[in-house]
């Protein structure tokens, strides 16, 4: 009695299989095979006693039903109830994302390709949320990608691939969520702009260079030239510095050679002035002198000079020395009165004693 519902069972069973079979032969959306997911003729035959590899999961349907998933090790099925529906890889894929064509925000035609990893974190989703997984996360990285590419200007999509490739990685999780797929990362391998931007582009970089070629080639005269006025100016600041330490040390030498001679000719006054005085015929002397120059003086005049100015009494020299005596004793006679009486009372007898010695 038992044995009739037991090979019923097992007809529909292998019924439901053929079907299965048949159609994904014949279906559109099964025409690729993804490496994450084994159908048909790859999948595992139920032999009761099975062993998943590692980094695998199966997914095991009971008369036709969602099961359970079978984790690496060792699994038992029931036979002709359980079959083993999808194997799905858990190790990370890269999937190589063919050339497309982008636009970008400022009317740029891109031509792109890249590369796409991704990963299986939910095998449950991953059976029955997607036919495809490869192609379905292939065709979202590309729409994603032109996406963003229309969002950004061409220098921006140039100078900012981290940005570009962390924006489409988050857009493609947003959408695969249900999936069970998660993408680790997007890498864009070459970037293609027309031939005449790329054109453009090199006389921008051109023109960059030389303008910033003309501007440290100015930057270096204009130092040039502050360097030349400095150099001039300070050249100037210390030939003034010397000029003025040498007039000082000039006058200061002058003014050192005049009082020097000052004090001479005070000396030689006075000791001439104490030998008039203090020794018997200075006067005479000092007369003798004085004709001396004088008559050396009327001998030069004829010498230096075509005008003569002689004194009317030009023959007449003991006048003239009489006269030069004369003045030189009301001289001598006015400084010993404004000495005396300059001196202190007190001093008067000894000022007076001293005047008659000098008299003498």
């Amino acid at each position: 009695m038992l044995a009739r519902p037991i090979v019923r069972m097992q007809r529909v069973v292998l019924a439901r299989q053929v079907q299965r079979l048949s159609m994904s032969a014949s279906g559109p959306g099964n025409s690729r095979s993804s490496p994450l997911v084994r159908r048909a003729k790859n999948l595992p035959a139920n032999t009761v006693v099975k062993f998943v590899p590692q980094q695998e999961a199966w997914v095991v349907e009971r008369m036709g039903r969602f099961s359970r998933i079978l984790e690496p090790g060792l699994a038992i099925l029931l036979p002709f109830l359980d079959r083993i529906a999808y194997t799905q890889s858990l190790k990370e894929v890269a999937v190589e994302i063919p050339t497309q064509t982008a636009i970008t925000h400022d009317n740029v035609t891109l031509e792109l390709d890249g590369v796409l990893y991704y990963k299986v974190v939910e095998p449950y989703k991953a059976a029955y949320g997607v036919a495809d997984a490869e192609f379905s996360i292939t065709q979202l990285a590309q729409t994603t990608m032109r996406a963003e590419i229309g969002q950004m200007t061409l220098d921006t999509t140039l100078a900012e691939r981290n940005t570009l490739n962390h924006n489409i990685v988050n857009a493609i999780n947003l959408a695969s969520e249900s999936w069970g797929i998660a993408c680790l990362r997007y890498e864009i391998r070459d970037i293609h702009p027309p031939a005449k931007v790329v054109e453009a582009m090199h006389s921008q970089v051109s023109a960059e260079r030389s303008k910033r070629a003309q501007i440290l080639e100015s930057e270096g005269s204009r130092q040039s030239a502050i360097n030349v006025a400095e150099g001039a100016k300070q050249a100037q600041i210390l030939s003034s510095e010397a000029d003025k330490a040498q007039q000082i040390n000039r006058a200061m030498g002058e003014a050192e050679a005049i009082r020097q001679t000052a004090q001479a000719e005070a000396h030689a006054i006075e000791r001439v002035a104490q030998a008039i005085t203090q020794s018997e015929g200075g006067e005479l002397a000092a007369g003798l002198h004085v004709a001396q120059q004088y008559v050396e003086a009327f001998g030069k005049i004829a010498k230096e000079s075509n005008t003569i100015i002689v004194p009317a009494s030009a023959n007449d020299i003991s006048g003239m020395v009489a006269q030069a005596m004369t003045v030189f004793s009301s001289v001598t006679a006015n400084q010993k009165k404004q000495a005396a009486l300059k001196a202190p009372k007190g001093n008067e007898g000894t000022g007076g004693f001293g005047s008659e010695q000098v008299g003498h």
